[in-house]
């Protein structure tokens, strides 16, 4: 298999989910419809935390910051993929691949920080109520927010540097809709091995530590409320995490399936179907959790529904 430089391999060719006409239109019109769903939720979700005073904390500031990475993550890759099956055409160039894959990483990160801190606001509403305000003041949750971003950001920032220096093979399709980080990898016929480190030690630090900051902050979250005796005030509690422990549950069980079905299976294309559970899922249907769950964001929609009426 020939050799080409780094800088000369001028694009690569995204295979997406599958050869056949037919198939290809149903999938235009089904992520067409996702993508226009998914931002439109989570850009009313933006707008009820922006406009409703009764929403300025901190548990909808970081939503209002959730919703606006899933419509940063959802558009990373869902209009490539509705172009090529538009225009008939999968190549991408280099620069636009690692681009791509720069923001994937970038905002899957953000994603990740985002649930945790989350899971804090809760911990500390419900396991210390008295100083809810002192150790959750607007200070400590841009700090938060702006911890995530820049954790996210050098996190990306290194795999594409990384990725920047390998050379590639005359080979290379990659069986996705999206360029994906260890696709690009495998298509290298350079050293990988530093590579391969930094993925796993990457995600131990940035996925593994603020999952198991999730896991810890629940398991505080449920001693606390089997200590309190008031039935009402456990269930209030509960009522108050419903909504996030679902799109926990989403995102991480996604991102478990694609694991598992990597490991499972052979086939690029089925492990490129299951990362849709990932990609784009969780980002459509977090405004339905919170919105149908949430009464305050009930409110705060049917207000925004009477002015625009």
């Amino acid at each position: 298999m020939g050799f080409v430089n780094q800088t000369s391999a001028s694009e690569f060719f995204l295979l997406g989910l599958t050869d056949d006409p037919e198939l290809q239109l149903i999938l235009f019109e089904l992520f067409l419809f996702m993508y226009l769903v998914t931002v439109l939720g989570n850009l009313i979700i933006i707008l009820a935390v922006i406009f409703d005073s009764h929403l300025h904390t901190p548990m909808y500031f970081f939503l209002s910051n959730l919703s606006f990475t899933d419509i940063c993550f959802i558009t990373s890759t869902v209009p490539k993929m509705l172009i090529s099956i538009q225009r008939q055409n999968n190549s991408i160039s280099y620069t636009d691949c690692l681009t791509q894959m720069y923001f994937v990483v970038f905002l899957g990160g953000m994603e990740n920080f985002l649930l945790a801190a989350m899971a804090y606001d809760r911990y500390v509403a419900i396991c210390h109520p008295l100083r809810y305000m002192i150790m959750m003041n607007p200070n400590i949750c841009i700090m938060l927010t702006l911890f995530s971003l820049f954790s996210s950001m050098m996190d990306a920032l290194l795999h594409s540097l990384l990725v920047l220096r390998l050379s590639f093979c005359t080979y290379l399709e990659i069986p996705h809709f999206f360029c994906e980080l260890a696709h690009i990898i495998k298509l290298s016929c350079s050293d990988t091995l530093i590579n391969s480190i930094v993925i796993y030690v990457s995600a131990f630090l940035f996925a593994g530590l603020p999952f198991w900051g999730i896991i810890l902050s629940y398991v505080q979250i449920v001693s606390s409320i089997l200590k309190t005796s008031s039935k009402r005030g456990s269930y209030k509690a509960l009522s108050t995490c419903g909504s996030h422990l679902s799109v926990v549950s989403l995102f991480y069980s996604s991102l478990f399936g694609v694991y598992i079905s990597s490991a499972l299976t052979d086939s690029p294309r089925k492990t490129a179907v299951v990362s849709i559970l990932y990609t784009v899922v969780p980002q459509m249907v977090n405004p339905f959790v919170y919105s149908l769950r949430n009464k305050d964001m009930k409110e705060a929609l049917r207000k925004i529904s009477d002015r625009i009426l």
